[in-house]
């Protein structure tokens, strides 16, 4: 794999306890808005993360690499672990007095039951591609210095750190396999277009969701808050417009954007708080 850190290594889930009881309502710089938008997230990624998987699978049999096959083992395991740890976010969520069951049900419905049954193999491994890029920048804007993780309340802090440390250490794992089987610059481009209107899509409904059952936060409020966050972390510019900017370009490879480093000590971190 020309394009990874020398030091990569083999890419492992990680078995992680976390104590998401007494979570607090409002965990992102205890605001509705800035929670709301997390919490978009967290229901959106376990179906995501299992279709990435089913993605993948689907190609491993035209793998020869034996580091790539490696690699992508390792990606399901870590796959399928941050879907169940989002999961449990659910109940934290239901147990708050969301009705987060019917967005839900649309979003299964609308994505995987329908989009992914009547899209070919090839784009879906092609979305996985771009969605994986996403995430990493996501995960690279959490963990950085100052990053969003310093006002996320400290027990949502553990898991998002440790989700955001993995999908640095596996953002590759898709697009080597999408660049070994189906090197189209066309199908990279179909991807991203159809993961970016998907994302944007889903994301901005399950927050909008949420903020409708957010009894006395008027619009004037929202959109005080929204813009508020917005100034402190502007996700169109920072995610999508770098994204696309990024994927764009011919030559893109996740690894052009070294930041395993950034991984590393977030591992560290972890272990030194279980020790």
């Amino acid at each position: 794999m020309p394009h990874a850190p020398a030091d990569l290594g083999p890419i492992k889930p990680r078995a992680m306890d976390f104590d998401l009881d007494d979570m607090p309502r409002y965990w992102m710089a205890g605001l509705p808005v800035s929670t709301a938008i997390g919490n978009a997230l967290h229901l959106i990624f376990p179906m995501g993360e299992r279709f990435f998987v089913r993605a993948v699978r689907h190609y491993m049999s035209e793998i020869e690499d034996p580091t790539l096959r490696e690699q992508i083992r390792g990606f399901f395991g870590q796959e399928g672990r941050h879907a169940h740890e989002h999961e449990r976010v659910f109940e934290t969520l239901r147990g708050q007095g969301y009705d987060i069951d019917t967005f839900l049900r649309v979003y299964k419905r609308v994505a995987f039951d329908l989009i992914e049954r009547i899209s070919p193999p090839a784009l879906r491994l092609s979305v996985t591609a771009a969605l994986e890029h996403y995430t990493a920048i996501m995960a690279e804007g959490a963990l950085a210095s100052e990053g969003t993780l310093e006002m996320v309340h400290p027990k949502m802090q553990r898991l998002l750190r440790w989700h955001a440390a993995e999908e640095i250490e596996h953002k590759a794992v898709a697009f080597d396999l999408l660049k070994q089987v189906r090197p189209s610059y066309a199908l990279r481009m179909a991807g991203m277009a159809l993961a970016t209107t998907l994302l944007g899509a889903f994301w901005f409904a399950g927050a909008a969701m949420l903020l409708r059952q957010e009894k006395g936060l008027g619009l004037r409020e929202i959109g005080r808050q929204l813009r508020a966050t917005q100034r402190r972390e502007p996700i169109i510019r920072r995610v999508f417009l770098r994204g696309l900017r990024e994927y764009l370009r011919p030559s893109f490879h996740p690894w052009d954007n070294d930041n395993l480093e950034l991984a590393r000590r977030s591992f560290q971190m972890l272990a030194d708080e279980a020790a």
